[in-house]
């Protein structure tokens, strides 16, 4: 049973209609899957051991062929999309494995370029650039002669990283990033993740951490053992009844204000009994709120107005101004609507790059 809790507006570029999955002469793990995702979009895929998470990406990208339903690119159906054409617009990261290739760091994600190069021709210059930029920008250009069967786990999941990154894909697709990473190349991956957006990008993540969906997806999907699935905006999706059911582990919901920005976190507090937990509630009726936004450049201020008009209901007034000597840009904005709308505008801005936001109550 599928639940889906917010549809999106807009054309979408990815549609998965209806997806239901069971391996041979097993239970239906994947039952009446339905998400959409539009260009600069991130997408969360949350569930327990278990439940299906690499096997749905599988079956979105026809590496395993649905039962029933479909996975749509831009209204066409992927299993008619011939693979030359379909790996131009799409980059996989499956998890990590031991590397038993000879290949060095750089020659890996210098395959990434595969796609866009012709089969009986040599990679370009400008490929080489484009391996050799990703790198730097993951922090990992230092293993570019090592060969990958002699680098940490974590290390090769940075190189898959790269590697997908390289093909300039229109969606990315990662299985367990964070997996055998540190804090540090946690927080670089999310990172790459967030300005691929902002730059137009899809991108699909299986996580264990219902925190990274929150930090840094605006939509999410839950999935359950028992097959049940809810699929919409984040902060719909990843509340503390959905963790109870999903994971069977009780679960509080809250913020850490930072020197920059104020985070949602979600830490775990014990197995689950039965009723074990509320649900998240907002208070009911119209609440006044402020929203600050600190933006460190212009460079994505489309992407806060677009925000802004998006929730423009919910407007009592707006002050913005540029601060000249730091070259930063201030906007204060009076709201009054539902609780849970104006959370979701916090949530919206907060998954912009290079942005600080804080969200005051009365």
């Amino acid at each position: 049973m599928s639940d889906t809790v917010t549809k999106a507006a807009g054309e979408a570029l990815l549609r998965i209609e209806n997806g239901c999955f069971a391996y041979k002469s097993g239970p239906q793990i994947l039952k009446d899957i339905n998400i959409e995702l539009a260009p600069g979009e991130i997408l969360a895929v949350l569930g327990p051991n278990g439940a299906g998470k690499t096997t749905l990406l599988r079956c979105m990208m026809d590496m395993l062929h649905w039962q029933s339903g479909r996975s749509l690119l831009d209204g066409e159906d992927i299993r008619g999309i011939p693979a030359s054409r379909l790996w131009r617009r799409m980059a996989y990261v499956p998890q990590a494995r031991t590397a038993a290739v000879s290949y060095t760091a750089f020659q890996t994600v210098l395959l990434g370029r595969s796609s866009r190069i012709g089969a009986f021709s040599a990679p370009s210059e400008e490929d080489m650039k484009i391996a050799e930029r990703v790198m730097e920008r993951l922090g990992i250009a230092h293993l570019a002669d090592k060969p990958c069967h002699a680098i940490s786990g974590g290390e090769l999941q940075m190189v898959l990283i790269a590697r997908a990154m390289a093909a300039e894909p229109e969606i990315l697709v990662l299985d367990e990033p964070e997996s055998n990473l540190d804090f540090k190349n946690q927080l670089i991956v999310l990172d790459a993740m967030t300005a691929l957006a902002a730059e137009g990008v899809a991108c699909i993540f299986n996580t264990h951490y219902p925190a990274h969906a929150l930090q840094r997806a605006g939509k999410s999907l839950m999935l359950s053992k028992d097959g049940r699935s809810v699929f919409g905006n984040t902060t719909e999706v990843v509340t503390e009844e959905n963790i109870r059911r999903a994971f069977g582990v009780d679960a509080l919901i809250g913020e850490v204000e930072t020197p920059r920005s104020v985070m949602k976190n979600v830490v775990a507090v014990g197995i689950s009994e039965e009723g074990g937990t509320h649900q998240q509630a907002h208070r009911k009726g119209p609440v006044l709120a402020s929203v600050t936004v600190i933006m460190q450049s212009n460079e994505h201020a489309s992407l806060v107005n677009k925000a802004f008009r998006e929730f423009n209901h919910l407007l009592i007034g707006r002050m913005g101004l540029p601060h000249r000597r730091s070259e930063k840009y201030i906007i204060t904005v009076m709201l009054e609507g539902p609780e849970s709308e104006i959370e979701a505008l916090s949530h919206r801005l907060g998954l912009i790059p290079d942005i600080s936001v804080k969200t005051t109550y009365e």
